[in-house]
C-alpha cells in the first residue's frame, strides 16, 4: 500500500538554539487536568466494559467533562470544604447491544470516583465532590462509520500534531511536576498538593521556572512550616534541573504569596486542588497529549482525553504523531527536531491519511536523502500498525494530558 507520506527538510533554527522558549504544564490536580483525567478514565472503563460484555469496543465519546468549583475554608492544620466541587460527566455512549442493556452510567460513575480517589489523595469523596453523569447516545451516522469492517474509518476530517525530542526546558517542566508528586510528596513533604502548575521560560541560557502549588493545610502546621516547605521544594527543583541542563536555572514558588505586614496570604488548600475554591475545569483546556503546552512548537488545539480510541482522529492522530516523532528521533541519526502532522479525511481508513507529513531539521552536514528514507519507513510502519495506538490507550499505556 502506498501512503501519502511526505518528509521535508525544515529550514528553521532548532528549538535549543532559539533565543526564547516557553513551556507550561498543568499538573494532575489542576481543574482542567482533573477534567481530562476523568474523561479518559471513563472512556477506558467503558472500553473494558464493552469488551467484557460485547467482545468489542462500541461507539462512545466522554470528552465533555466539566468541573464547577466549590468553596472552602483552608487553615493550617486543617480546614474544610464548605461547598463541594460539582463534576458533570458529559458525552455519548452506546447503551445497548443485541438487545442487552449496558450500564454505562454506573460504569462511568465508578471509574470517575476511583480516579479522583487515587489522584487527589486528600479529597474526601463523601463530602468534597459531587459527581453527576449525563451520557447521551451517539449519532447514528457516526456509529455507522465506527462499525465498518476492517481498518476503522476516520470519524472526522481533522489533524494531529507531535514533535520530538523534548528540549531541555520541556524535560524540566514536565519532570518538575511529576517528581514533586512522585518523589518529594511521598518521601518528605505530604503537604504538597496535586494542583501544581509549572511555567518555564528560557531566555538564551537562562531558565526561569514559575511554580504554583496548592499546599494541603492539614499537613502544614503553621506559617513557618509553610515557608520551610517552600524553601525545600525550591531547592529540590533546582537540583532536579541539573539532570537535564547545564544552563542557569532559577525557580520561583507561589509568587503570589504575601506574608509581609500581617497579611499571611498564601496558597493553602483543604484538598490539594484549587477546584475547591473558585477554579472551574474543562476537558482540553490544559496540556496537549504529550503532557505539555508548547507555544514554541506546532500544536493541535484538539482535546485528546475521553475521545474513543477506535476511530476518533482527535485522539488517535495526536497520540500517533507524537509516537512517530519519537521513533524517528530514536531510529534516525543526525537530526535536531522532528515535527509530525497527520491529516485525516472523514470516512476514509485511518491508516491512509490524506497526508502524513514530517518536517525535519537535520544536523549540519547530514545526508537528508538518508534521513528522509529512514523516516518514511518509521512512519509507514506506524500507519501499518495503527491499531496498536488503540490497544495502548485501552491498557493505559499512553497518557493523554
Amino acid at each position: 500500500m502506498i501512503r501519502n507520506i511526505k518528509v521535508e527538510h525544515l529550514h528553521e533554527t532548532p528549538i535549543e538554539k532559539q533565543e526564547i522558549e516557553l513551556v507550561e504544564r498543568k499538573g494532575i490536580g489542576h481543574p482542567d487536568s482533573i477534567s481530562d483525567g476523568l474523561a479518559e478514565a471513563v472512556s477506558r472503563a467503558l472500553c473494558k466494559e464493552y469488551i467484557d460484555k460485547c467482545g468489542t469496543v462500541l461507539h462512545h465519546n466522554t470528552d465533555e467533562t466539566q468541573i464547577v468549583a466549590g468553596r472552602s475554608k483552608p487553615e493550617f492544620g486543617g480546614g474544610e470544604v464548605i461547598k463541594p466541587i460539582y463534576t458533570l460527566l458529559v458525552g455519548r455512549a452506546t447503551k445497548s447491544f443485541d438487545g442487552m442493556e449496558i450500564p454505562v452510567e454506573s460504569v462511568a460513575l465508578e471509574a470517575a470516583r476511583d480516579y479522583v480517589r487515587n489522584t487527589i489523595v486528600d479529597m474526601d469523596m463523601e463530602r468534597d465532590m459531587i459527581i453527576d453523569c449525563k451520557l447521551g447516545t451517539g449519532s447514528s451516522d457516526l456509529r455507522d462509520v465506527f462499525h465498518r469492517d476492517h481498518v476503522p474509518m476516520a470519524n472526522d476530517t481533522s489533524f494531529g500534531v507531535g514533535h520530538a525530542p523534548f528540549s531541555e526546558l520541556e524535560q524540566i517542566v514536565y519532570n518538575t511536576e511529576r517528581q514533586l508528586l512522585t518523589d518529594l510528596k511521598k518521601k518528605k513533604i505530604p503537604g504538597i498538593g496535586e494542583d501544581i502548575k509549572v511555567m518555564g521560560l528560557r531566555d538564551k541560557d537562562d531558565i526561569s521556572l514559575t511554580i504554583c502549588c496548592g499546599m494541603v493545610g492539614k499537613h502544614i502546621d503553621d506559617m513557618d512550616h509553610y515557608i520551610n516547605a517552600k524553601e525545600e521544594m525550591t531547592e529540590y527543583v533546582l537540583d532536579l534541573a541539573t539532570k537535564y541542563t547545564e544552563r542557569n536555572v532559577y525557580a520561583h514558588l507561589n509568587t503570589a504569596d504575601d506574608v509581609e505586614g500581617g497579611c499571611d496570604c498564601v496558597f493553602l488548600t483543604v484538598t490539594g486542588t484549587s477546584a475547591e475554591m473558585g477554579d472551574d475545569g474543562s476537558v482540553g483546556r490544559g496540556n496537549r497529549s504529550n503532557g505539555l503546552i508548547t507555544p514554541s512548537r506546532p500544536m493541535s488545539m484538539e482535546a485528546t482525553s475521553g475521545k474513543n480510541p477506535i476511530n476518533h482522529i482527535g485522539k488517535i492522530y495526536n497520540l500517533l504523531a507524537t509516537q512517530m516523532a519519537r521513533d524517528v528521533v530514536s531510529t534516525v541519526d543526525e537530526l535536531s527536531d522532528v515535527h509530525v502532522k497527520l491529516l485525516s479525511q472523514i470516512g476514509q481508513p485511518i491508516d491512509q491519511p490524506l497526508v502524513a507529513n514530517a518536517q525535519i531539521i537535520p544536523e549540519e552536514g547530514a545526508n537528508f536523502a538518508n534521513i528522509r528514507s529512514e523516516a518514511e519507513v518509521v512512519m509507514d510502519d506506524w500507519l501499518e500498525n495503527i491499531t496498536k495506538i488503540t490497544d495502548m490507550v485501552i491498557k493505559g499505556e499512553l497518557d493523554t494530558f
